[in-house]
């Protein structure tokens, strides 16, 4: 305990030294300004001390302060001083133990450190000893690096008498090889072979390892035997390769004894690369990489490099179904015994899948670089798009679901069968085009046919050519979707335009019928009936149109073919209303006349051509019939108000207006009860122009005309003030004044023509009046 108290005491000797002297506070005598006591020794060496005595001197006065504030508080006291000793006690003792155990560990510490500086010194001297000793020993380590050349020569001597025999052994070696290989005892053969390899391959490491690059020539010269036995390895193993889908078949041990050969060359490659410290000449060879492609060299000229073949019509059927049916039996051979005979790792199948699809693809690109036919064309793009998907093939239910082609992509690009499309579907019009002239043709021939068109069972008349060209269209659009709804909507498209282009030329056909016609009425005889045959043919024409796509959501006809139709149906409505006219113009030449005011047979003349062609029109079908009708009558009516404003006739008496009143009664009765009688309702008909008319000739007073005149531009808003002057001329008796009221009148009152009017006096022109001419008094020049 003594000499713990001594270390403490010159550790505390030592801190103060480093310190140095605590400052002193300036205080004459000698006492504490905080307790008025003197300072101790003690405290002049521990500062920390004293201050922590005053912390607890303060802490303590703040305690009793708050204790003792009352004077009842003073009792207890004694028991507060009795309780705080016993604590203060009981710190003392708990403090002491602490610093005696603190004090032991101290001593401990200073023990070990003692012990462990004198094992240190020691250790020190025994190293110089040491270092001494090898000093003096470096000569003798000069006589063991010699003997260390020595014995590495002897090593390398030992080596090569150890493989004497093997290198004199070498060419007889070769021999063997070479019988074995002409045997076909391959197994064996590539055995001795790798041993041979093995041997060299050792030798030119270890000349590599002492960097003796000139030795290595002579020993690659002396092992010159082995490339060519390689090679001649080789050449047996890709013509098994080649022959692999005959012979699992046949002989599936040589096959299986090449992918054995294949396989042990591949593990030594991986050594040799692993290690890649020394490559020997003619590694890595990678025959399962050569073995995959003279698999691929083997399918693809096997089907696909043959010599020039047939690329139209049958000669390419044939050539796709050979294609079809080779493939598929091969993949079978593969699926069910090459399989078998090659590790797992190989994915033979899908090796051989992937090369006939990518051959396909290549194949398929050739074809197409020739010129093509429409049936070729069709061919390829049913046979890449519908029939190498199907059960027939690559889906047949023997390959199926080992083989499977969906991740290997299209066998053709949306780009080139978008391309394949578009060529078949020029050439389909190229041939649509031929087919429509040559019918056209044959049409244009029956017309001057010497007896009528063709009825139905409805005594319609009709000819073949709707069946004929919407049958060709259909059958094209029904063929196009057999392979993509893109195809039949691009086939779709193309028999409409040239539909529309064949009702252009169909039309033109029947101007240069109308023509010849023109030139010879009786050629051809039997025009009106083909007309009306035609307009039949149009009418069935635009019903099936519509119906040519198969899906009714895509069925969109252009506005340009039902204007095409439109054209067609009122080209030979015009021509028939001209042939109508060509017989009606003589009759309306004599109106009006002072003969045909007297009463003849003029409009009945009239009635009966009207009724001869009102019989051919019920040949055609109803809504033609109507128009047809309808026409007609416009036509009448016009030509019949034509001829009265021709000014051939002037009223010369009141007598006269009323004979002229009398006779378009009779007239426009007439014929107003003749088109009811065939059909034409009252409130269609034009002739209401010839009644309003005479209405105008029949007033009594002029004067009134400027009102009737008012109701009647109401009512006909296309005529004009030629017209109305025209007729004032046939009453005879209208003033000037009367005439300028009239026309002031109508100046007045301009009229706009509706919508659903139907102009009847647009159409008629009034003759010029013709210029006084006068001479002037005086002999002539």
């Amino acid at each position: 305990m003594r000499e713990h108290n001594e270390a403490l005491r010159s550790a505390a000797a030592r801190l103060r030294k480093r310190r140095g002297p605590p400052p002193r506070r300036p205080d004459t005598m000698g006492l504490s300004a905080g307790d008025g006591r003197a300072r101790s020794p003690r405290d002049e060496e521990w500062p920390e001390a004293e201050k922590a005595e005053k912390l607890a001197r303060g802490a303590a006065l703040k305690w009793a302060s708050g204790v003792f504030y009352r004077p009842e508080k003073l009792e207890g006291l004694g028991q507060y001083r009795s309780r705080e000793t016993q604590r203060n006690s009981s710190i003392r003792s708990r403090l002491k133990s602490t610093v005696q155990s603190y004090l032991e560990g101290v001593s401990a510490g200073l023990e070990q450190l003692q012990s462990a500086a004198q094992e240190v010194q020691s250790v020190c001297q025994d190293l110089g000893a040491a270092r001494w000793t090898l000093l003096d020993s470096a000569d003798c380590f000069q006589g063991l690096q010699q003997m260390r050349v020595l014995m590495a020569e002897h090593v390398q001597l030992a080596s090569v008498v150890q493989v004497l025999p093997q290198l004199f052994s070498v060419h007889e070696v070769f021999s063997h090889i070479l019988q074995l290989l002409h045997g076909q005892h391959l197994l064996e053969a590539h055995a001795e072979l790798m041993m041979m390899e093995h041997l060299r391959d050792n030798i030119l490491s270890q000349l590599h390892l002492r960097r003796l690059s000139s030795a290595q020539a002579t020993v690659l010269s002396y092992f010159g035997g082995l490339q060519e036995l390689n090679e001649s390895l080789a050449k047996q193993l890709w013509d098994i390769v080649g022959s692999s889908l005959r012979l699992v078949r046949e002989d599936p041990i040589l096959f299986v004894t090449a992918v054995r050969i294949i396989e042990r060359e591949e593990k030594i490659d991986d050594t040799l690369l692993l290690e890649a410290t020394f490559l020997p000449p003619g590694r890595p060879k990678g025959w399962r990489q050569k073995f995959y492609h003279v698999l691929q060299d083997t399918i693809t000229g096997a089907h696909f490099h043959a010599s020039r073949m047939d690329a139209q019509g049958p000669g390419l059927a044939r050539h796709l179904a050979a294609l079809q049916k080779d493939i598929v039996s091969e993949l079978r051979v593969v699926k069910d015994l090459m399989v078998q005979c090659v590790p797992a790792h190989y994915n033979i199948l899908s090796i051989c899948t992937a090369t006939y699809h990518q051959a396909l693809t290549s194949h398929l690109q050739d074809i197409l670089q020739e010129d093509l036919d429409k049936q070729a064309l069709f061919l390829l793009l049913e046979w890449a798009l519908r029939v190498y998907h199907s059960p027939e093939m690559m889906g047949h239910p023997d390959l199926l679901p080992e083989v499977d082609i969906s991740a290997l992509g299209p066998l053709l690009s949306p780009e080139l069968v978008d391309q394949m499309e578009r060529k078949y579907v020029v050439k389909v019009k190229a041939s649509v085009l031929e087919w429509m002239q040559r019918t056209l043709e044959v049409e244009f021939k029956e017309w001057f046919r010497e007896e009528e068109p063709e009825t139905d069972h409805q005594g319609f008349f009709q000819s073949a050519l709707p069946i004929i060209v919407m049958q060709m269209l259909n059958e094209n659009i029904q063929v196009a979707s057999l392979i993509t709804s893109s195809l039949q909507q691009k086939v779709y498209n193309m028999a409409l335009e040239e539909l529309e282009a064949f009702l252009g030329r169909l039309r033109e056909a029947l101007v240069q019928c109308g023509k010849e016609h023109q030139k010879d009425r009786t050629v051809p005889k039997y025009y009106v009936s083909y007309l009306l045959a035609m307009l039949n043919n149009n009418l069935a024409l635009s019903s099936s149109v519509s119906s040519l796509h198969p899906n009714a959501a895509h069925r969109e006809v252009p506005a340009s073919l039902w204007a095409a139709l439109d054209r067609m149906q009122k080209k030979a409505c015009q021509l028939l209303l001209e042939e109508l006219l060509l017989d009606l113009q003589p009759l309306c030449l004599q109106l009006p006349s002072r003969k045909w005011l007297s009463g003849s047979q003029l409009v009945s003349n009239m009635c009966e051509v009207i009724d001869k062609y009102a019989k051919d029109f019920s040949h055609v079908r109803k809504p033609v019939f109507t128009l047809l009708l309808m026409e007609s009558e416009l036509l009448v009516a016009s030509q019949y108000l034509r001829a009265l404003m021709q000014k051939k006739m002037v009223c010369k008496s009141e007598e006269e207006r009323g004979q002229l009143c009398h006779r378009l009664l009779q007239d426009a009765t007439q014929l107003r009860e003749l088109f009811c009688g065939l059909g034409l309702d009252q409130s269609q008909q034009s002739l209401e122009a010839v009644f309003a008319l005479r209405e105008l000739i029949c007033l009594k007073d002029p004067a009134l005309l400027s009102l009737e005149v008012l109701g009647f531009i109401t009512k006909y808003p296309d005529v004009s003030d030629e017209h109305i002057s025209t007729l004032l001329d046939l009453r005879g008796d209208v003033s000037k004044e009367v005439r300028h009221v009239v026309l002031e009148m109508m100046a007045q009152h301009p009229q706009v023509l509706p919508e659903s009017y139907r102009p009847i006096f647009s159409t008629i022109l009034v003759p010029v009046p013709e210029l006084p001419f006068c001479l002037r008094k005086g002999k002539c020049a």
